[in-house]
Formats: structure tokens, sequence, C-alpha cells
């Protein structure tokens, strides 16, 4: 198949650092070449890519100086995807709902992932004013908020299985790693630690809309000793930062659509604790790649219950459920689908 993706421009594909839409996007698109399909990636022109890219902007936004208007580069990428969409099978759409206007008029098929929440007032009226466009999600919890949208399925996101080197070895602290804003739990996480009586290293973000939250209420627990902020960190760092942990701390207080840092951790054989919110109990089997909490008790008692996890069983369950080829695979069952109908 001849197949378009169209890559959200904040980033490049893959990000430097943080950024986890477009760099499920990087992975879906060099699995589907490796599938023998001829694919075809919009996005930034820093952007690598095992497909041909064609480049709409110069540089992904968030880096790009002088800082450009979002709206002016989505508005040349639509451009550009309008003047090619007659050359694809399908125009796969990563960038919410911002083409549908565009897509809708065409006829080549489409369909678009769904990377976000769902549950943000007016989202229904979008819905219904593109009732056919069709839509995949990335977990089926994500999808409860539309659940009258014309949804062709759920695909789980997957990344390469040469990614992340899985350890057999017991780690020594607990890991956090993500944006640093109260939905995400950070807080939760440095009271855990400390009840468990397990350093807690941060690997994080912060936003600049979030500053102020970080200053008052993370920035004062951070000792070097029993709380470790270690900065935003790249692929190289990440491997090492998830491998050494004992567990990944993920203690979400919102309607999680995936948790892409999940199978992040599951890649390097280290378990996960996690809220019951969102896709958190369609990621984690219970007992083997983690445990399913629903507060911060039952969090601290699951530290205590990380040696019952058996890394190498983490990391074969990681290997049959959340690979980029498994993500490829039923994405181009999806696409199949689409054209058959």
């Amino acid at each position: 198949m001849k197949i378009a993706q169209i890559a959200p421009l904040a980033e490049s594909v893959p990000p430097k650092l943080y950024g986890g839409t477009e760099r499920v996007v990087a992975w879906l698109v060099d699995e589907l070449v490796e599938l023998g399909h001829d694919v075809t990636l919009f996005a930034s022109g820093d952007s690598k890519t095992r497909g041909a890219l064609h480049s709409v902007w110069p540089r992904a936004l968030r880096l790009g100086r002088p800082r450009a208007d979002p709206n002016a580069a989505l508005a040349v990428m639509l451009q550009a995807v309008s003047q090619r969409a007659h050359e694809f099978d399908v125009i796969h759409a990563h960038i919410d709902w911002l083409h549908l206007p565009l897509l809708g008029r065409l006829s080549v098929p489409f369909v678009t992932t769904m990377h976000g929440r769902l549950d943000l007032p007016g989202l229904p009226a979008v819905l219904r004013e593109f009732p056919q466009a069709r839509l995949v999600s990335i977990s089926d919890d994500q999808r409860m908020p539309l659940a009258g949208a014309n949804w062709l399925g759920t695909v789980y996101h997957g990344l390469p299985v040469q990614q992340f080197r899985p350890s057999s070895t017991s780690g020594s602290y607990l890991a956090f790693l993500g944006r640093l804003t109260a939905e995400k739990g950070p807080e939760d996480a440095i009271r855990i630690s400390r009840a468990a009586r397990m350093p807690l290293k941060i690997a994080a973000k912060v936003p600049r809309a979030e500053t102020g939250y970080f200053k008052q209420r993370i920035e004062p627990h951070v000792d070097g000793v029993q709380v470790q902020l270690v900065g935003e960190v790249n692929d190289m760092n990440k491997q090492a930062f998830l491998a050494e942990a004992a567990a990944l701390l993920f203690p979400i207080k919102w309607p999680e659509p995936f948790g892409l840092v999940m199978i992040e951790a599951m890649a390097c054989g280290t378990p996960v604790i996690a809220y019951r919110s969102g896709s958190v109990p369609e990621v984690i089997d219970e007992g083997v790649t983690g445990f399913v909490v629903d507060n911060e008790h039952q969090a601290i008692e699951a530290v205590s219950r990380i040696p019952e996890i058996d890394r190498r069983q983490v990391r074969d369950r990681f290997e049959q459920r959340f690979t980029a080829k498994r993500m490829a695979q039923n994405y181009v069952r999806q696409y199949q689908e689409m054209l058959q109908k």
C-alpha cells in the first residue's frame, strides 16, 4: 500500500527529547516500511525516517527559533497533504481533529488515531460534524467519552524490540518518568518512595506552564538523596534510568489514553506500579508486569511486593503485546478493513 502519515509539528519525528506521539509515529513508519509498504511522512524537516520525508516546516516548533506561529505551520502542512492526497491508498493522521474538514472532502480513504484525552468540552460537537470520520483509539478506555464515534478499533502503542535492553537484576531505586504536572502524580510518587524507604529518581520535563507548581510542590522535596531530579532524558539515558530501577511509579490522576512510559519500562524488564485510571488496567498484567493499585497505601504495599515479579516475564510480555511490529501489523489490518468497506 501507499500510505501517508501526518505527524504533529511540535516535535521532530522522532523527538529529540520529550514527545510521545511523534515517537510512536516514527516507530510506526519504520515498521510499515519493513513490512514492505510505501510510506510518506509529512513532518518537520529535522525528522528522520525510513520512509519518504515530506518536510512541511524546517524545524520542530518547540525547538525552532524564532518561534513560529503553530497555525501557520499546520496550514502549510494541510496544503501539502491536499496537493498529494491522490498519490496514496490511505492517509493516516495523528493531529487530532484539525484535518477533518479537509480530508473529509477528498476522495482518499483516511483514518485518524486519537492520541489525547477525549473527555474535553467541545469534542462531542466535533463528532456531530464529522460522523463518518474513521477513528482508532489507543486504548478501549480512551474512547469511552465518545463511545458513539465511528471507531474502527483499538491499536495499542508498540516500540521496537531492540529499543531497550532488558535487565534481570533488581534495581536500587524507584523511577518516575514524565511531565511534572499534578495529573501525572509526582507528589504521590515522592510520598510513596518515602514511605517505602526507597530512593526516588525523577526524570522529567518541567512544562513552562507548570514552573510554579514545580517550584512550590516538587522542588522543596528534592534533596539529592531520597528524591533526586535527573532532568529530561534522551533514549540512551532512558535505557539505564529504567533498567536500573526496581520499579516505575505511575500514580496518575487523569484518564491516561495509553502511557508510553509503561511499556518502555516493561521493555527494560522493569515492573510498573500504577494507579487504576485510564488505560492502566489494559496495559499492565496484574502480578506479571506490575501492580494496579487504587491508592497511595496500596502503592506502598506494592513496593514491598516487587520481588514477586520476574523481570524476564516482564520483558516476555512486552514482546508479546507491545512491539512496534505488532502495532504496525494491527494498523495494516485497520487499513485493509477500511478499504474493503
